[in-house]
């Protein structure tokens, strides 16, 4: 009786232990999706763009209002994001920063990228199309054989790319649908296409299908994913099926709000539209002496919106896979815009300067936490800010000083007071993006120097008042040089 009462007590004691035993916290994974050259242009951000899946993606999660990339070019701005660091040296702002800076070094202790940092604490890492500035992440020339050097050479566990008929990835990057692209047609192609193809029939489309045969194999896989999936478009030229430009009526289309070059600006603040015009059959040419017609802008305007409801509808795939595998309970989805672009804006075509509308782009953060949902955040962030963010929520510690700082904050409790600010680097000049101002200083010979933009009374940029207003410049200026990283220090 006693030896029976004694086995009764131990086993009472260490069923207790485990039952008080905490469980084992679940690491989530992470589904990053770039998307090139989407500013702010959906419809939960007042745009009339069709972008249902993007729009109820914002709204059951959180959707920043006011987010600003680094660079307002490819490269430089995912080198930017992957690395967590605001621009030092001239390389930092070129397309070739991550192959010059990354590719082709040994591992050292210090991880290349967030996405090496996930593979070094046991995640699975897949890279599928342009997470990095390359098309399909191996480093090559637009016109040469696809190399066997990796742009990230330790980052991914796997790199994935379909170039279908097009056969590179350079070629499927300025594809149109019947096989050519820009560079066999040696430039003599239009900036858009309303191609009479499917989903599939644009590179995109069989990015998308790798990206659901793959996320069906790593639902079986013990460890968590972090998967990168890269869209081309919206990104020149502006081709998409037939479908997605039928979604729209093109009298209907508004033209950019401020189409004309600021007040009291230098035109060395802009630019001549250079990468749009290398479109030679485009029906009109792009310049600062002489707008496009309101008939053309909107045409272009039109291929845009299309080119960002086809991508819409295959990150709607993405999530509608997720939710069939049951991954959708413990996978963060990240939808980010490499950065903004001028739509005629500022009688610009394209992204490269230091206004808002290259600066301001698309970021969504989907966490599958209760506190992290349906949350509209006018917080200033930047893209450094990310690689800090998906480190705390994936509970993971960074062990080296990077620029960014994590945001989660304004996804979990309500707004705290919109101090932030952004920094922007490129054509020899920094800008700051307060509350209610954009500050930019050039190091240039050529005046103005410096542009202020009043954002209460002025969104669209169409004035510099610096001149009148030295006061708030002087103001501004400490808070600007704090965001000198000696990057033009001749």
């Amino acid at each position: 009786m006693f030896r029976l009462f004694f086995v009764l007590v131990i086993t009472f004691f260490f069923s207790g232990c485990v039952k008080n035993t905490p469980p084992k916290k679940i690491r989530p994974n992470l589904l990053f999706i770039a998307v090139d050259d989407l500013r702010t242009e959906l419809g939960v951000y007042d745009s009339i763009v069709k972008s249902p899946n993007l729009d109820t993606l914002a709204r059951t999660g959180s959707y920043f209002t006011r987010h600003y990339v680094q660079v307002p070019t490819c490269g430089a701005s995912r080198h930017a994001l992957l690395t967590g660091m605001r621009p030092s040296k001239p390389i930092h702002l070129s397309n070739q920063a991550i192959e010059k800076e990354i590719s082709g070094k040994p591992e050292q202790a210090i991880p290349e990228t967030f996405i090496h940092k996930f593979k070094r604490e046991g995640y699975h890492t897949v890279g599928i199309g342009k997470i990095s500035h390359s098309a399909d992440g191996w480093v090559y020339g637009y016109e040469d054989p696809v190399s066997k050097k990796r742009e990230l050479p330790h980052s991914w566990n796997e790199l994935l790319f379909d170039p279908g008929q097009w056969e590179t990835g350079w070629n499927a990057f300025f594809a149109y649908a019947n096989g050519e692209n820009r560079q066999s047609l040696k430039k003599q192609v239009k900036p858009y296409e309303e191609g009479n193809v499917d989903d599939d029939g644009y590179p995109d489309g069989l990015t998308t299908k790798l990206a659901l045969a793959k996320l069906r194999e790593l639902k079986n896989k013990e460890e968590p994913f972090f998967m990168g999936v890269g869209y081309f478009k919206p990104h020149l030229p502006f081709n998409a099926p037939k479908k997605y430009w039928d979604l729209y009526d093109s009298h209907r289309i508004p033209l950019a709000p401020y189409p004309k070059i600021p007040e009291d600006i230098h035109l060395k603040s802009l630019h001549e539209s250079g990468e749009f015009n290398q479109y030679a059959l485009g029906e009109e040419k792009a310049s600062l002496s002489k707008a496009v017609s309101d008939a053309y802008a909107k045409k272009l305007r039109h291929a845009y919106l299309a080119s960002i409801s086809y991508i819409d509808a295959q990150i709607g795939r993405l999530w509608k896979e997720l939710k069939t595998l049951g991954l959708d309970k413990n996978t963060i989805i990240v939808v980010w815009g490499d950065h903004g672009w001028h739509l005629g804006d500022q009688r610009v075509w394209g992204k490269h300067t230091l206004f808002e509308n290259a600066l301001k782009s698309t970021l969504i953060v989907k966490s599958p936490y209760l506190e992290h949902q349906n949350r509209k955040v006018n917080q200033i962030i930047e893209t450094v800010d990310i690689y800090p963010t998906l480190m705390e929520l994936c509970d993971l510690k960074i062990d080296h000083s990077i620029d960014g700082e994590s945001f989660v904050h304004t996804m979990e409790s309500d707004q705290k007071p919109l101090d932030g600010v952004a920094y922007g680097y490129f054509k020899n000049g920094i800008t700051l993006r307060t509350d209610s101002y954009r500050l930019t200083q050039y190091y240039r010979e050529e005046e103005p120097t410096l542009e202020l933009y009043d954002h209460i009374q002025d969104p669209e940029e169409s004035r510099n008042i610096a001149k009148d207003n030295m006061e708030i410049v002087q103001g501004l200026i400490p808070i600007l040089e704090q965001g000198d990283t000696g990057l033009y220090d001749f």
